[in-house]
């Protein structure tokens, strides 16, 4: 079985300044990746930010460019 890797950095602006992010905003990225994981899209994932950065780190089996 293959296993894809796709992260994805987001430049999602600051909650203040350049320092952090909405803590809604990220629930919010973690409940779509939730849904996307029950609808078999996603095998799982992980919402992390840096700053006014989100990343969403995703494994799937849709291939590259997906």
């Amino acid at each position: 079985m293959e296993i894809t890797l796709s992260v994805i950095k987001a430049d999602i602006g600051g909650y203040v300044g350049h320092s952090s992010s909405h803590p809604d905003v990220l629930q919010k990225a973690k409940e779509r990746m939730e849904s996307a994981k029950k609808q078999g899209l996603l095998i799982d994932y992980h919402v992390i930010a840096c700053g006014d950065d989100a990343q969403l780190i995703m494994t799937h089996q849709k291939g590259k460019d997906n």
